[in-house]
């Protein structure tokens, strides 16, 4: 029987790759990620099947730039305690442009600690996102939600096997540069490509020549869909091709890849948010860094971090160190505060103008509960 645990040497050395290093469009992901790690290629596709079957790896797709072909929020959302988990429960079933869906928690003595349901939200460019959450609200007796759009994001990428031995304070030698947010406008064959592109992968699927079945799917010749592809690569539209771990569920053996998720608040001084977001950036222990104003329910933060691992007090010397950090660079932070993640689960957001006018008639025929 095949090892199916992350920490695995074999394993590790796949997903050291695997998680957040084949960035862009691959033609040939899994050959790329056997020469990276010096692998035979047949044994990168049967351990990658053996731990996506064993839950170790949740799922193994390639991801978009999604914040550059949709609009785009983080959305913390005020619901009533018995509410909470039935919100939570609809979100994550019945709502595909709610993403990541997480319950936070804070020691912090501040309104945003009535907050506590919060989700990652895309509707396609040309839709309002204050819309639908307010179906949201109509469908999950949430009383009030703030909507944080991304304004510039200086950390994109996940690498958790990566991140086990990096150090507090461990930071790249330059500032991250931001990625500025700007909605691009496709055509039907270009999101006829990036649907096939972009859904996940059975475990069947784990096989080169690994995209003549989407090409087959998209309608299109394996030359067209790469041209497509490539030419959405170029446009910076296309993410990593990637093996997702789950975070905190265990795999069939009960082993768990991580414990805690942390997402750190810093409220910088207004025209410096550039500067602070990409001194806390460079740190290499963040999976997530953006610029989003939090406004005053939660005292005004506009530097947002995630960043996960299995020891909170190593969390708390993360963000300890990045603290230290803005302060020797002379960037002052007026507030700052920690939300912790519980109840977690995530999936890809849709993203389909086509799909989501299908949703807008179920939701106003009555039928979306």
């Amino acid at each position: 029987m095949l090892p199916i645990e992350h920490d695995d040497p074999v394993n590790s050395r796949i997903l050291s790759v695997s998680e957040d290093k084949i960035a862009g469009f691959v033609r040939h992901p899994f050959k790329e990620i056997a020469e990276r790690t010096d692998l035979p290629l047949e044994t990168v596709l049967e351990r990658i099947r053996a731990m996506l079957k064993a839950g170790t790896i949740r799922r193994v797709r390639q991801t978009l730039l999604a914040t550059n072909l949709a609009e785009g929020a983080l959305v913390a959302w005020k619901v009533p305690a018995d509410k909470l988990d039935a919100a939570f429960d609809y979100m994550f079933q019945k709502d595909p442009y709610s993403g990541h869906v997480v319950i936070r928690s804070t020691d912090a003595n501040i309104p945003g600690q009535a907050y506590k349901l919060w989700t990652t939200l895309k509707v396609p460019a040309g839709y309002s996102l204050a819309k639908h959450c307010e179906a949201l609200c109509h469908q999950t007796g949430a009383e009030a939600f703030r909507l944080m759009p991304a304004k510039g994001i200086f950390a994109l990428g996940v690498g958790h096997v990566r991140r086990k031995t990096i150090e507090p304070g461990d930071k790249a030698e330059e500032p991250a540069k931001m990625h500025v947010v700007e909605t691009t406008i496709l055509d039907q064959k270009q999101w006829r490509i990036l649907t096939a592109l972009k859904r996940e992968f059975a475990e069947t699927e784990i096989a080169e020549p690994v995209w003549n079945n989407r090409a087959a799917e998209a309608g299109v010749s394996t030359d067209e869909f790469f041209a497509v592809a490539e030419d959405l690569a170029a446009q910076k539209l296309i993410g990593r091709f990637s093996t997702f771990l789950e975070h905190v569920k265990p795999n069939q053996t009960g082993t768990r890849v991580t414990r805690f998720n942390a997402l750190f608040h810093w409220a910088v001084p207004a025209g410096r948010e550039i500067e602070g977001g990409s001194e806390v950036g460079r740190h290499e222990i963040l999976t997530h860094c953006y610029w989003r104003e939090g406004g005053p329910e939660f005292n005004n933060v506009n530097i947002m971090a995630v960043a996960h691992g299995t020891d909170k007090d190593r969390m708390l010397a993360h963000k300890a160190a990045i603290d230290r950090h803005l302060e020797s660079v002379g960037i002052p932070v007026s507030y700052t505060n920690v939300f912790w993640g519980g109840r977690s689960e995530i999936k890809p957001s849709e993203i389909s103008p086509l799909i989501y006018e299908d949703w807008l008639r179920t939701m106003q025929n009555g039928s979306g509960s």
